[in-house]
């Protein structure tokens, strides 16, 4: 696959959330894991769901949409 180096914001407790999880993945698993590895994976599982998200019109439903599928 190719590489496209993309910059994006995200807020600090996001940030620490990242950082939050890739310790305990790492104190778990021994595994370690970079914020941008999770976040890919994120993305990639987002698109292998198939959940159709085009009918979103903000970034909060987007949220929820997503939160309901992984807690269903």
């Amino acid at each position: 696959e190719a590489w496209t180096k993309v910059s994006v914001v995200i807020f600090e407790r996001q940030v620490l959330e990242l950082d939050r999880l890739t310790t305990t993945i790492r104190g778990k698993t021994g595994a370690h894991l970079t914020r941008a590895e999770v976040i890919r994976a994120l993305l990639d599982a987002l698109n292998e769901s198939r959940l159709d998200v085009t009918s979103v019109v903000s970034g909060a439903q987007l949220k929820r949409m997503v939160a309901q599928k992984l807690s269903a």
